[in-house]
Parts: C-alpha cells; sequence; structure tokens
C-alpha cells in the first residue's frame, strides 16, 4: 500500500505560495503593464487546469533533454566539421565568427559518420515527445503578465524565445530536410547551422538559470514513489511561483506514471519506426517512417539510394563503353576505362555509408585504391584529391578529399559492391568510398580524380 503522505503534499504548501517578486527597475512600466494585460491572457492561465502540471514533472523532462540535448548539439557540430570546411565545401561555408576548430576528419573507425549522424538524428527524432511533453508541463507560463518583471527577466525571457524557437526551427527544419520536403524556401544546411548556434545559445542560459531549481524539483519527490502512485492518489504539486501548478485543477484522467509512460512509449515507438535506417538488418522492416523506402529491388544492389541517375541527369552515353576516367596530378594526365581499372590490382573493403539525413549501411566494396591511382598520376603522396562527376547540375558534382582519406587502404574508387557491377544508381561505372566519410561525398559517376600537392 502507497504511504498517502509521501504523495499528498502539505495542504498549507497547496494553499499559501510565495508572491510573486516585487518589481525591478522600471517599476512604472512593469506595473503599467499589468494594469494593461491583451485580451484572453488576464484568465489565460487559469484554462490549464491539469492536476500533473507542476515544477517535478517540468524538471524530469528537462532532467532528460539536458542529458539528451548535448548529444545531438555536439554530434551535429562534428557533422559539420565533417563535410570539411578548411576545404571549402562545408554548407555554409562563410560563418564568419561562429567557425569550429579545423582538423582532418579521421578515416578510422570507419564508422565514426554513420556513429555521429545516426546520433545526431537519431536521437533528435527520438526526443520529440519529450520535447512536446516540456512545453506542454509550461504553458501556462505563456500567459504570465506582465511577461517580465525587471530588466533581468526581460533578458531570461529572451534566452527563452532562442530556445524554444530555436529547437522548434531545428525540429521542423531537420524533420522536413529527412523527407526531402523543402517547403521552407531558404537553403536547409545554412539555415539548420546558425538556428544551432541561437538554440546553443538560449540552452546555456537557459542551463545556468534553471538548473538550481530543476536539481530542487528532483529531490522534492522520489520517482519510485511517483511511480508507485496510482491515479487514484494523484494529486496537484504545492503551488509554486512560477504559476506552473494549476490554480484551480480539474480531477486526473491519468497519473503522472501514466504520462511518464506516454512519453516514453511515444519516445519508443519513433526509435522503432526510424532507427532501421541507421541499424539496418532486420530493423528495416519496422523502419516504417524513413522516406527512401524499406527495399530497393533485389541483389547485391539493395541498398539506400539518395540520389538517382535521372535525377542527376546521367545519360546513357555517360556510362557507356566510351566512358573513360581522367586522372591527373604530376604530369600528363592518364585516361582509364572500366576495362583498365578493373585490370588493376583490386581491393575489397566492408564499408559504411551514411548520409546527412541519418540512413547509412555497410556493404562490401571492390574497386582500385586511391592511394594506386595517385601513384599512377605521378604525385604518390597528395596533400588533397579533386573529384568530379558526370553529374552536371546540383551542389554535389564534385568534391574534395583530404589527404588521409586519400591514403587509406580502404579508400576506393570502386567498381563493384557485394560482388556484382554497381547498379547506374549506385554510381557506375565508377564511384569514390572512403571510410568515415559523409555519403554526399563519396561521389558517383565519376569523371575525374586530380591529385594536389596542396
Amino acid at each position: 500500500m502507497v504511504d498517502r503522505k509521501t504523495t499528498e503534499p502539505d495542504p498549507e504548501d497547496v494553499t499559501e505560495f510565495r508572491d510573486q517578486p516585487a518589481y525591478g527597475f522600471p517599476a512604472t512600466l512593469w506595473r503599467a503593464l499589468e494594469n494593461r494585460p491583451p485580451p484572453g491572457v488576464a484568465n489565460g492561465a487559469k484554462a490549464w487546469r491539469s492536476p500533473l502540471r507542476g515544477p517535478w514533472l517540468t524538471s524530469v523532462f528537462g532532467a532528460i533533454l539536458l542529458i539528451s540535448l548535448p548529444v545531438v548539439i555536439l554530434t551535429g557540430l562534428l557533422d559539420y566539421i565533417a563535410y570539411g570546411p578548411e576545404l571549402n565545401q562545408s554548407i555554409p561555408a562563410d560563418v564568419g565568427w561562429l567557425h569550429l576548430p579545423v582538423f582532418d576528419w579521421p578515416t578510422k573507425p570507419s564508422w565514426l559518420f554513420r556513429l555521429t549522424e545516426g546520433l545526431h538524428v537519431g536521437v533528435g527524432l527520438v526526443i520529440v515527445p519529450v520535447v512536446l511533453a516540456k512545453l506542454w508541463s509550461v504553458v501556462p507560463r505563456l500567459f504570465t503578465w506582465p511577461p517580465a518583471r525587471s530588466l533581468a527577466q526581460v533578458l531570461e525571457r529572451l534566452s527563452l524565445l532562442m530556445l524554444v524557437g530555436g529547437i522548434l526551427f531545428e525540429m521542423v527544419t531537420g524533420i522536413l530536410n529527412i523527407q526531402y520536403d523543402y517547403i521552407f524556401g531558404f537553403s536547409f544546411y545554412t539555415a539548420h547551422y546558425f538556428g544551432a548556434w541561437v538554440f546553443i545559445a538560449g540552452f546555456l542560459v537557459h542551463v545556468a538559470i534553471k538548473f538550481p531549481r530543476m536539481w530542487t524539483s528532483l529531490r522534492s519527490r522520489s520517482m519510485r514513489t511517483v511511480m508507485r502512485t496510482s491515479l487514484a492518489d494523484t494529486v496537484p504539486e504545492p503551488r509554486d511561483a512560477d504559476g506552473l501548478v494549476a490554480t484551480d485543477p480539474a480531477p486526473p484522467t491519468v497519473s503522472r506514471r501514466g504520462a511518464l509512460a506516454l512519453v516514453g512509449g511515444g519516445s519508443l515507438l519513433v526509435a522503432i519506426l526510424t532507427a532501421g535506417q541507421t541499424v539496418g538488418g532486420f530493423t528495416r522492416d519496422a523502419a516504417l517512417l524513413i522516406p527512401r523506402g524499406r527495399r530497393y529491388g533485389p541483389g547485391p544492389n539493395d541498398f539506400q539510394i539518395n540520389r538517382t541517375a535521372v535525377a542527376a541527369q546521367i545519360k546513357p552515353q555517360d556510362t557507356a563503353e566510351s566512358w573513360q576516367l581522367t586522372v591527373r596530378g604530376n604530369g600528363e594526365p592518364v585516361m582509364l576505362d572500366r576495362a583498365a581499372l578493373l585490370a588493376m590490382e583490386q581491393h575489397t573493403a566492408y564499408l559504411p555509408i551514411a548520409c546527412v539525413e541519418g540512413w547509412s549501411t555497410t556493404e562490401t566494396w571492390t574497386g582500385v585504391r586511391l592511394r594506386d591511382l595517385a601513384t599512377l598520376s605521378g604525385r604518390g603522396e597528395p596533400e588533397s584529391a579533386r573529384v568530379t562527376s558526370l553529374e552536371r547540375n546540383g551542389p554535389f558534382g564534385a568534391a574534395s578529399l583530404q589527404r588521409n582519406q586519400v591514403l587509406n587502404p580502404d579508400s576506393l574508387l570502386a567498381l563493384r559492391v557485394n560482388g556484382a557491377d554497381l547498379s547506374l544508381d549506385h554510381g557506375f561505372p565508377a564511384r569514390i568510398i572512403v571510410p568515415a566519410l559523409p555519403g554526399v561525398h563519396c561521389t558517383k559517376w565519376v569523371s575525374s580524380i586530380e591529385f594536389k600537392d596542396h
């Protein structure tokens, strides 16, 4: 039996709580605002009568986000670095003083980018129900009037605007990007990057201000007690100065453990419906929300396709037997047709390929080592390489590779995958595959490679 004393607050705490803090400078302005509330605001907070709202529940959601959001932030920033800002191929390229430390993106472990991008997108999707629950728990604060009582509170409210606006913007644009739905009419990459910094600034300020209160609220009751409290024993939290607890609470229709289970179940459902695009294997059949489908046809080329040959405007004559690869370096260009490439020493590597939308897959690739092509060009120790595609339009018709990406023994100009020739949609007659390289830089339909000494 549950101890009722652990589930019900002190009656004095319910009826008496701290008054709102006194007005700060300029007090005259705040009083004037209080006397002239907009229509619907004065009694708006009273419309939210759920007995579940309160500092403890809000703090539980906040604690979950405090753990998960840094994962999303850090992996997102790492993914920007993976795109090679030092090679001027990250988007946006010119970020001013918001630039990140530049270093050569490692090629080991080969699954590094798969991990960072998978966590960024996967965790970002899974916490959507938690974010919405957190916003639901603080919705009465939207009806607080005046919205600030001092200049310090004005700064706090501005940080909240950056926090809430930033996370909603990042979530909406990120989900639309996964679905290839660019209805917003601006560059996703540019907006997502700068929007992230707006959110990060608001997040850091909010944590600095609210962490002590969150910690105190979490310690006000134990999770074990809440999880053992039935619907019949569910009562409102003690009234609080922030106005989260309803002044006229309605009878509960769900317990706090039920609310937590609902949010947790929502996150679990999102994970089940989306994780297959990253994890692969048998989970792919459950990935109903991924826009690229769960099957891509029979045979060895059955894996994700981001950009088809038709979308890239690759013409049949471009990949016919007359196709030749141009290799440039220190000397005259070398021309190689597919037969000549197949006659060179072949190397096979089991490597993942991952893309910014969060999908990834690991396949067995066979082809010519890039470092062998560099040696053939007369520049065996290049500082970089420029790969050009037959694709004529779009920002991804060419990509640059760092020195370590060219010289890695598993970096290939792939000709075959899983024992079969590449399909046209997967880049026939040849494509780039490099360990830990973002998929968008694993250029398909390669027409030329230039090895450089700078």
